[in-house]
């Protein structure tokens, strides 16, 4: 493929492949078609005929090249298969510049985004204990607890009333630390009332450190036939100018993080049930 994608990048060559999907022709002809010397244009079909994309035979005095359907064929399938890809993780990308957008507008004064709130609801597998530690536990925190994109690399939770809260995060495929970090945020637990309801405060930071506005939290579990319903109220103080680009990624961020979190509780649960 790479072969392939290398031939058909030469504008020259692009013109020939276009001239042989017509019908075969000889080397002096394309030559002609092309505007080219007839030495260039061998080297060029050559090239091609290397990436497997054209074939010759001589036919008396003169070489007759004809083009391969099927390597092309297959590069079409192969695009289509990316931008199918790409049509399911472009999804999120632009509804967050959408909002950004949004947002952004919105962003003229101190306190633009305050008493903004955002509720989530997640039918959770498992019992409200073991949902419980999932929202406290910092090891297992760190395994849901960021949007699709990104990581965990730091993370400090105190599940206590005043509990001190750091998370640190970088990009999912950063795996030795070496780009940016892609943001950090702080805050403190307000309040704990274990399986049932768990409170706090957590502020994203500006890259000059300054706070860029509080989300307040509050989670709240209620145990099911089928294991437990969790809801989270989401609420925004002290927005500032700049943290347009930080609310516009709370609807979207949040609900990856936690169908995460869904995700993961239901693996556990699946693999408790088969070793019953």
């Amino acid at each position: 493929m790479d072969a392939l994608l290398t031939a058909l990048a030469d504008p020259a060559r692009w013109r020939l492949v276009s001239l042989l999907a017509e019908r075969p022709r000889s080397v002096g002809v394309l030559a002609q078609l092309a505007g080219a010397r007839q030495p260039q244009t061998t080297k060029h079909l050559q090239t091609l005929e290397r990436a497997g994309v054209v074939t010759s035979q001589r036919s008396g005095q003169r070489r007759v090249y004809a083009l391969r359907p099927a390597p092309l064929r297959d590069l079409a399938a192969a695009l289509g298969r990316l931008a199918d890809q790409a049509d399911g993780a472009r999804e999120a990308f632009d509804r967050y510049g959408l909002g950004l957008h949004e947002e952004r507008l919105a962003a003229n004064e101190a306190g633009w985004a305050d008493g903004r709130s955002f509720r989530f609801h997640r039918s959770l597998a498992g019992r409200p204990e073991d949902v419980w530690r999932h929202l406290t536990d910092a090891s297992l925190l760190a395994r849901w607890w960021t949007p699709d994109d990104l990581r965990v690399s730091e993370l400090v939770f105190e599940a206590r009333p005043g509990g001190r809260i750091v998370q640190v995060y970088r990009d999912a495929e950063d795996a030795d630390g070496s780009d940016v970090i892609a943001g950090r945020a702080e805050g403190v637990v307000d309040d704990v009332r274990p399986g049932e309801r768990l409170a706090y405060r957590l502020s994203p930071l500006l890259p000059g450190g300054g706070s860029a506005f509080t989300s307040h939290l509050e989670l709240a579990l209620r145990p099911t036939e089928t294991g437990t319903d969790l809801d989270v109220l989401f609420r925004i103080t002290d927005s500032t100018v700049d943290s347009a680009d930080f609310v516009a990624g709370i609807e979207l961020g949040f609900g990856q993080s936690l169908d995460k979190l869904a995700a993961i509780l239901a693996a556990d649960d699946t693999e408790t049930r088969s070793t019953e």
